[in-house]
């Protein structure tokens, strides 16, 4: 994409992203710079930037850019998530601003304050400079207890890499592409060595113990929590729930989201900013999951329960959505005519052409499943033009397919061919060759049906 259109922005923030997957931030700081040499205020560039610096351990600089990114997009979640997991990691790292004690002497003129900055750098760079000598000279200690926490299930992975250091005739060959073995071993130790000393700085081990206190005294309630701390806590959990359940850990995000909902049940409605919306979530949440695990009658009753929570307490967003994932489980269960009622229901509260496009191909194709063919057109028709409005190829190639079928189903044989021909000209378009080659096959076969019925009406 980036050879036919050299510096687009979002291809570079895209590829920046999989750097950072890889592990490879200084590549991803080269796209997510290259991002914004056109335009400054590029929101997702200043978003990836300020995420690889907080990878790469730079936490003053990836707050900057948090900030300018929050400056400019204030309604993105995101911004202000990063403001505060840098804040935290700089806290861990240097200590709370509180614990500093600045004192105003007003008998001090600004030429003797000045002189004292002065002198007190000269000491601190005299400092800094012995500091280095020494540390130069000596070497670090290592702890396999602070490193095992700092790792975790990372550390067997390391323990076994330097147990293969000592198989010398190992480390010597070579793979069949010719890297080192050594070589890659070493590489691997060294990428450990920088992720443990960066979750170091994010969080050192005391943090960490202070963390786990705290994650008690929620589970307690020992002492009274402030509003905006509860929403803090909230508001991370559901953010770790999906992004555990996008990352295919369903299982995880099933108990993560169970414990969140059965602790904040318990919380007063004043301690916690739209309850009933967050309940309805967390069912939502834990209903996806429990799909994802192939739970279909459990996942059924979890977005039943978030449907009737929405209806409850007028929350037309949950409503709709909702009504998305029971149509959902039902289709999934082959319960099609309670599918089709579902998303029927869910067509006026669509918000974007794209939501309206696949809902009406697939209400369509749970017609097609019933045998009401006509319907099944109908809503292909729907779709279609959807598609077409949106110029969307790949939404257009499953609306007409759906639209031939469904004239296969009506014996309008001329109709389907015609049908299938423009779905064939799509899937070129989209070089989607299994698509093209059961094209193909369903057009030889609707052919011979097309020239079976000419033969029967002479």
């Amino acid at each position: 994409a980036l050879k036919l259109n050299p510096g687009d922005n979002n291809c570079l923030v895209a590829r920046s992203k999989c750097y950072l997957k890889l592990g490879d931030t200084e590549n991803s700081l080269k796209d997510a710079e290259a991002s914004l040499q056109t335009d400054k205020t590029f929101s997702k560039g200043l978003y990836q930037k300020a995420e690889t610096l907080y990878m790469m351990g730079d936490f003053e600089f990836a707050l900057v850019f948090y900030h300018r990114g929050y400056r400019l997009r204030p309604e993105l979640q995101k911004f202000r998530l990063g403001i505060e997991k840098c804040q935290e990691a700089i806290i861990n790292c240097v200590g709370s601003p509180s614990s500093v004690k600045l004192e105003n002497k007003k008998d001090l003129c600004f030429i003797s304050r000045q002189a004292e900055v002065q002198k007190a750098n000269q000491n601190l760079q005299f400092r800094l400079t012995k500091d280095q000598k020494r540390t130069k000279k000596q070497k670090p200690v290592r702890n396999p207890k602070m490193e095992r926490q700092l790792l975790g299930e990372l550390y067997a992975d390391k323990a076994y890499l330097e147990k293969l250091l000592k198989d010398k005739d190992l480390m010597e060959s070579s793979t069949k592409q010719g890297i080192k073995v050594g070589d890659l071993v070493l590489g691997g130790i060294s990428y450990l060595d920088k992720r443990s000393e960066f979750w170091q700085q994010q969080m050192p081990i005391y943090a960490r113990v202070r963390e786990r206190k705290l994650r008690q005294q929620w589970g307690t309630r020992n002492k009274k929590q402030k509003p905006a701390d509860v929403g803090r806590y909230i508001e991370k959990s559901v953010e770790d729930i999906e992004m555990l359940l996008s990352g295919d850990s369903p299982e995880e995000s099933y108990k993560k989201a169970k414990h969140v909902l059965k602790m904040i049940q318990g919380w007063p409605d004043e301690e916690i900013p739209d309850k009933n919306k967050l309940i309805g979530t967390l069912h939502s949440c834990i209903g996806n999951a429990q799909f994802k695990m192939g739970q279909l009658e459990a996942a059924l009753q979890s977005h039943k329960t978030d449907l009737e929570n929405a209806r409850q307490n007028n929350l037309p967003e949950a409503l709709s959505r909702a009504l998305e994932n029971v149509g959902r489980v039902y289709c999934h269960t082959g319960e099609f005519q309670q599918a089709i009622e579902a998303w029927e229901e869910k067509i006026p509260m669509t918000k974007s052409i794209q939501e309206k496009t696949w809902l009406f191909h697939e209400i369509g194709r749970c017609y097609l499943e019933l045998n009401n063919a006509e319907a099944a057109q109908t809503y292909g028709e729907k779709s279609l033009r959807s598609a077409d409005e949106e110029g969307d190829v790949e939404w257009q190639l499953h609306a007409t397919i759906l639209m031939a079928q469904a004239e296969v189903k009506l014996e309008n044989y001329q109709s389907a061919l015609l049908s299938f021909e423009k779905a064939l000209e799509k899937s070129k378009l989209l070089h989607n060759e299994a698509a093209e080659k059961a094209i193909i096959t369903a057009l030889n076969d609707v052919s011979k049906s097309f020239v079976k019925q000419l033969l029967e009406t002479q």
